[in-house]
């Protein structure tokens, strides 16, 4: 089974290839929603968390408040360089894991796993291919202003993770999302055609 890890800047897309790869039936891991899994109550890396950054920034369930976290990591690298620490052995174990059991499944040739951080974190070897999503970074800001971001936030969320540019330099196939959904989905077609012919 080929591992495939998805990637590329903040509001490049990701989120809508992986919907269109799980609606083709292949199986895909979201490396966000493993995060939120290890932060949550009586997790190791929420006890190390909460340690590190003081018991002010778990919920009153117990998990971590990503909200308040996310203020402090984001506006101080050193923060965000130790919340990695903690999270990102953890998630690569939940990833590890979750290929395991599809290649075990045996239903699809490919498997993707989408990580936000995956050049920054230099785990790229990890994996076969790498597809990276982009659009031009006026459209990143476009994107994230319509969440609901400030100008603050958009710069410090862009400052932390790599160009796009160099990112999609560095990727077996780039996906550009600044088109239509559907020239998005005839790249992500003709890639799913040639992962397949390698896998």
């Amino acid at each position: 089974m080929l591992k495939i890890a998805l990637t590329g800047g903040i509001a490049t897309g990701k989120s809508y290839v992986v919907g269109e790869l799980r609606r083709r039936g292949i199986p895909c891991l979201d490396a966000d929603e493993l995060a939120h899994g290890v932060m949550t109550h009586g997790s190791e890396a929420t006890a190390a968390i909460a340690e590190r950054f003081g018991p002010a920034f778990l919920g009153p369930d117990g998990a971590v408040d990503r909200k308040a976290l996310g203020r402090v990591v984001f506006a101080d690298p050193s923060a965000r360089r130790d919340l990695e620490a903690i999270v990102h052995p953890a998630v690569y174990r939940a990833i590890t894991a979750g290929f395991r059991a599809f290649a075990l499944l045996g239903d699809s040739p490919i498997a993707v796993a989408d990580i936000p951080l995956l050049f920054e974190g230099g785990r790229e070897s990890d994996f076969d291919k790498v597809v990276v999503t982009t659009c031009p970074e006026a459209m990143q800001r476009e994107r994230l202003a319509a969440r609901g971001l400030s100008a603050d936030e958009i710069e410090q969320r862009l400052k932390a993770q790599m160009p796009a540019v160099e990112k999609a330099a560095r990727a077996h196939h780039v996906i550009d999302t600044s088109g239509t959904h559907q020239d998005t989905d005839q790249q992500i077609e003709r890639i799913i055609r040639e992962l397949l012919r390698t896998s």
